[in-house]
Order: C-alpha cells, then sequence, then structure tokens
C-alpha cells in the first residue's frame, strides 16, 4: 500500500483547477481515460491507477493504492464526515477486448463523433466512473460538511470475475470497507421509452455459476468407435441439460420488476409481464418470451449456456478425456450448492464429473435506505412523472461482494438511454451521448448530495 507523489502525471493529465465546469471536466476526463489500455486480460489497471492519483494529487485529496499482482492496481480515497453510516462509490477500471477489425474508430480512441463520446469503456464502466470522480471532487471542493464519510474505490478485474479487485481487497485491505453501510455501483440506468422515463436500480443479480464438465473413457482409434467414450459421455451429458431446462419459477423481486415494467407497455406483453407468475406457466409464452425477450426470460429460471468444449486434438484419436464448460447462471433465492447437486444428479448416469470453476453467493439489497429514498426524490424532481424501480440483473458485478459484507449495495447510474439506441457494450464502436453523459453527471452529484447532506 503507498501514497504516491505524482506531480508529473498530474500535469499530464489534469486541466487547471476550475477552469472549467464540472461536466467540461467530466468529459475530458472520460476521453483520457478511455485512451488508456486497461483491456483485461491483462488489464494493467495500475495505468487508470496512476490516472486518478494524478487527479488526486493536483486535487489535494490523499489516497492510497494497492497491486493484487504486478500491474493489477486498485486506487482508494475518502472524505470525512460525520457519524451517518458511509456511503461508498465503486468501479471498476478494467474492459473487455474489442477487435478493431469491428470498429469504426480505434476502440480506445476517446474520440467524439456526431455527438458521441467513442470507445471501450465509455458505457462499461469508465463513463460511470468518471461520474463517480466527477461527484467525489465535487463534494471534496465544496467543502461543505458531510453527514457520513464517502470512499471512492476503483478496482481491477471486474470483467474477469474481480478476484484481483474487489475480492483481494476485502480478504487483504478490509479497512477500505470500515463504517460503510451503501454503495453505488454499475447494474442500473435510465430508460426512455417515448416520453416516460423509467429509472431501473439493481438490488440484486442472477448468480455466476461456472462449471466444467469432465469425461473419462477408454482411448482409441477413430477407426474402431466403443459404444462409450470421453466425448460421447460429454454429448450425452449436454444432451441432458439441452433437452431438461431448469423449471420456471418467480422470485418476488423479479415479480415486482417486471410489474414495474408492465405499466408502460401497451402491446401484447403487457399482461404477462403484470402477472409473470401465471403467465410462464403456459410453455408456448415460455417459448415466445425467450425467442424475443431472452433477456427477461433468462430471468424467470436458473440458465446454463455452454460456451467452452475440447477433446482430442487429432481427428482419427479418441481422446481418453473431453470437457466442456457451462456458464450457469441461477437466481438470487437459495444457494449454489444446491443448483450444483441438482445437475450433478441429472447427468449422474453419463459418468461425467462436475467441478466448480466459480459461483458466488446470493445476496438481495433492500430498498429501504437513504440512497434509495435519495434516488426516487432526486429523479422525481429532476423528471416529473419518472418511476424508479428496483431491479434484477441477469449478469453479475462487484456489488456481489459487497452484498457479502453486508453492505446495501445499488447498481445506478442515472443517465438516461432511449429505448433501442445502440450502446456498444461489450460490443463494437461503445458509444455515449455527450450530452447526455454531461446531464448524468449533473444528476448522480444531486443524488449523492441529498444522502451526504443534512
Amino acid at each position: 500500500m503507498k501514497k504516491a507523489t505524482l506531480f508529473i502525471l498530474a500535469s499530464l493529465f489534469i486541466t487547471p483547477l476550475y477552469a472549467q465546469s464540472i461536466e467540461d471536466e467530466a468529459v475530458t476526463w472520460l476521453q483520457q481515460l478511455i485512451q488508456i489500455d486497461t483491456i483485461n486480460p491483462p488489464g494493467n489497471e495500475s495505468r487508470a491507477v496512476d490516472f486518478y492519483a494524478a487527479i488526486f494529487e493536483a486535487e489535494g485529496i490523499e489516497y492510497e493504492t494497492a497491486e493484487s499482482a504486478p500491474g493489477r492496481g486498485n486506487i482508494w480515497a475518502r472524505l470525512e464526515g460525520g457519524d451517518e453510516p458511509g456511503l461508498m462509490m465503486l468501479q471498476h477500471t478494467d474492459v473487455v477486448p474489442a477487435d478493431p477489425e469491428y470498429w469504426t474508430i480505434d476502440p480506445l480512441s476517446g474520440e467524439i463523433r456526431d455527438g458521441y463520446i467513442l470507445g471501450r469503456g465509455a458505457r462499461d464502466m469508465k463513463g460511470t466512473g468518471i461520474s463517480q470522480l466527477a461527484t467525489f471532487l465535487t463534494l471534496h471542493r465544496s467543502g461543505r460538511a458531510l453527514n457520513r464519510d464517502v470512499v471512492f474505490l476503483a478496482t481491477a478485474d471486474e470483467e474477469a470475475g474481480g478476484a484481483f479487485g474487489v475480492g483481494w481487497l476485502v480478504e487483504n485491505q478490509r479497512e477500505i470497507f470500515d463504517g460503510v453501510e451503501l454503495l453505488i455501483n454499475e447494474g442500473g440506468a435510465g430508460s426512455r421509452d417515448g416520453g416516460e422515463i423509467i429509472f431501473g436500480v439493481e438490488v440484486t443479480q442472477k448468480v455466476p455459476v461456472w462449471l466444467r464438465l469432465t469425461a473419462i473413457d477408454t482411448p482409441g482409434h477413430g477407426s474402431s468407435p466403443r459404444t462409450t467414450s470421453s466425448v460421447t459421455r460429454i454429448v450425452d451429458a449436454l444432451g441432458i441439460l439441452r433437452e431438461n431446462p431448469f423449471p420456471p419459477r418467480i422470485i418476488p423481486q423479479v415479480e415486482s420488476y417486471f410489474a414495474g415494467i408492465a405499466e408502460s407497455l401497451d402491446n401484447e406483453w403487457a399482461p404477462a409481464y403484470a402477472d409473470i407468475s401465471r403467465a410462464i406457466e403456459d410453455p408456448e409464452f415460455l417459448a415466445e418470451f425467450q425467442a424475443y425477450r431472452s433477456g427477461h426470460h433468462a430471468l424467470t429460471r436458473d440458465t446454463c449456456s455452454m460456451t467452452r468444449l475440447n477433446a482430442s486434438n487429432k481427428i482419427n484419436v479418441v481422446p481418453p478425456e473431453a470437457w466442456a464448460e457451462l456458464d450457469c447462471r441461477i437466481l438470487p433465492d437459495r444457494p449454489a450448492e444446491l443448483f450444483i447437486s441438482e445437475l450433478q444428479e441429472l447427468i449422474a448416469e453419463t459418468g461425467v464429473e462436475v467441478s466448480t470453476i466459480m459461483a458466488f453467493t446470493p445476496a438481495i439489497s433492500s430498498t429501504n435506505s437513504r440512497l434509495f429514498t435519495a434516488i426516487e426524490n432526486v429523479t422525481r424532481e429532476l423528471y416529473p412523472g419518472s418511476r424508479v424501480i428496483p431491479s434484477v440483473s441477469t449478469g453479475f458485478t462487484d456489488s456481489h461482494f459487497t452484498r457479502d459484507l453486508g453492505i446495501v449495495s445499488y447498481g445506478f447510474n442515472p443517465i438516461i438511454t432511449r429505448a433501442g439506441e445502440p450502446t456498444g457494450v461489450h460490443g463494437n464502436d461503445e458509444k455515449v451521448p455527450v450530452e447526455d453523459f454531461r446531464k448524468g453527471v449533473t444528476d448522480m452529484i444531486a443524488i449523492i448530495r441529498n444522502v451526504v447532506h443534512n
């Protein structure tokens, strides 16, 4: 752990203090942060640590850093306040790979074109991270007393599971989280469909359970097939899983989320969303739901995607071992161990062994908090007629680590996206509208101020 002094870096990254509005500064910072290569693998998040450290140096803010492995940097800073439970703003600085062949620009350009900031991380989640930075600096610059500590934490490795980021910090730097009971992270945002705006605040997420299926059998020559082989055992196991999808069930958080969405629907889906527990009893509906609304369908049951296969390295050799990997996501109402046990029982007759690559614990954050109330109050005032609904994510974020610590954790960025607008998240030409990003910065500041000022 260290407190760095990076005056040279500060001169490279920072514009003169207060020469621009905070929104102008945020746009510049986002462009600069996109240009810093933190693609994971390998990550190199210490580059982003240097970026943030330079800003904190220029602002006179004390901070600390730690590398979980060479180049895998994390940085945090704390503004001290009153005795109310602390608030943390959490972000990850790594991004997923981007293939330049399929982009219209350099994925790390940070270029502004046609009113958009483009580049890997513009949405996931360097844009949100810069909104958090702008909020943190605004609180610091104001000099106004805070009713609670506010912690800024930027971490490594979320895109690969967080073992070198929040997971490592929980084990090795637990004091960062001392006194923190509220947290805001990625995972939810605003959506405009026609004239109505809905803000979804992620309060729980499907739990990733990554599994490897391994089969061992007698090897031999491809010209003389046996009744079983490692490959046929794997194929049989995958066939059983494909033909026996996990039964649908609706947890309360999903039911309320769908009911909230139903209020905005004026098409044939509205009745099903309003009473999703009844709708899932119809197999024909479920099939249509998966075909046309796969993201929402995934919230109605546990799922497994078959993502990796490996067997022989030669076409005419029957291998002694074959394996497959599954990306399973389970609803957060029961432990992963129970799900794994049921899956093992389902394919037991194939002789395939099941091992766990990664499995998180389920957790759900209550909406009874000062932070959730602030989100409701501020968005209602800024966007009359808008609604806030607790949402459930099919993906996972670092919030599962903090929920395990008992911290009420929400995924939320108040930026508003128009329904159907392509964002490029984990895809090509990732982008965010400049004006929407600027407004999101302003709104984030308003929400956090509502929490930390009496």
